[in-house]
């Protein structure tokens, strides 16, 4: 495969996965999870991290209780076939024309970023008709393949494959174009942002994210965030657009599910489950309770 298709796999193996067996567990984690409820209505929130590595065990206690509660399963996005995925993440990410995306940055970070790309395996231009937005993200995704992080293993795909078991329905809150077009309609500057803070950030990655899936399994939802969306404050338009405006959706959407009885699983990137503007507290500006659930 050429380094652009692989990194167009990477993307999509990230964003949602086939559903792939659980690695035997060998250490137990207990990440939170909370309930919105009224008389005939019933909504767990849990949060997730995209990629883990083989090991932990959290699909089971009030995780599991809950997932077997629910008559309905809600993912942040249900994956298209490969084939229309990588079309999808084509059309968004080209930048077929005009100054090369190394001619757009920075004089001063035009070497970190070609160091960073030949350190992964790739060439220096790897990523020169691509956006900046699509070469941060493989950036921020590539590191972690190297380090054994794998989407087999998060819990995206260990939910979908327990609910096709089980034969729950599983939707989505975005489509994967949805969810590619808030990257791709970032502006140049904020994508530029996006991409030399991804640089700056490459080598402590493995610690950063080491510590997030300790915080994650220690059921630690507000440390976890705070990691999590550290990168964001230096860029606002960023942070609006991908962490602000997609929890004040989701929320919307939540105090609309709960018109309409039943038990649903709802499963989403845990850095939009805690902070000041996190799911939970535009659920609360609705006059929706969101409860933690303790076990």
């Amino acid at each position: 495969m050429s380094p652009l298709r692989s990194a167009f796999t990477a993307l999509a193996l990230l964003l949602a996965a086939p559903a792939c067996a659980q690695t035997p567990p060998v250490q137990n984690a207990d990440p939170a999870l909370w309930v919105v409820r009224d008389r005939d209505t019933t909504v767990y929130l849990f949060g997730t991290i995209h990629v883990l590595k083989p090991g932990l065990s959290w699909f089971d206690e009030a995780v599991k209780k809950a997932f077997d509660q629910s008559q309905q399963v809600v993912l942040e996005l249900v994956l298209p076939d490969p084939a229309k995925m990588q079309s999808i993440v084509a059309a968004d990410a080209a930048m077929p024309n005009g100054p090369t995306l190394t001619q757009r940055l920075p004089p001063a970070k035009r070497k970190q970023y070609a160091d960073a790309l030949t350190s992964l395996g790739l060439p220096a231009t790897a990523f020169d008709r691509t956006q900046p937005w699509f070469a941060a993200t493989n950036l921020s995704i590539l590191p972690l393949v190297k380090l054994g992080y794998d989407p087999a293993n998060g819990p995206e795909q260990i939910i979908t494959a327990a609910a096709q078991q089980q034969n729950k329905p599983v939707i989505g809150l975005e489509t994967a174009e949805q969810q590619l077009g808030y990257f791709s309609a970032l502006s140049p500057k904020a994508q530029i942002s996006f991409l030399t803070t991804t640089l700056d950030e490459l080598p402590k990655v493995g610690q950063q994210m080491s510590t997030m899936v300790d915080e994650w399994a220690h059921g630690q939802p507000d440390k976890l965030a705070a990691d999590l969306n550290e990168s964001l404050k230096d860029s606002p338009e960023v942070a609006k657009t991908l962490l602000v405006d997609r929890n004040k959706r989701w929320a919307g959407w939540i105090a609309n599910r709960m018109r309409t009885p039943g038990v649903v699983f709802i499963a989403v990137g845990a850095g939009h489950l805690a902070g000041p503007e996190s799911v939970q507290r535009q659920l609360a500006r609705r006059g929706l309770k969101v409860m933690r659930v303790n076990y």
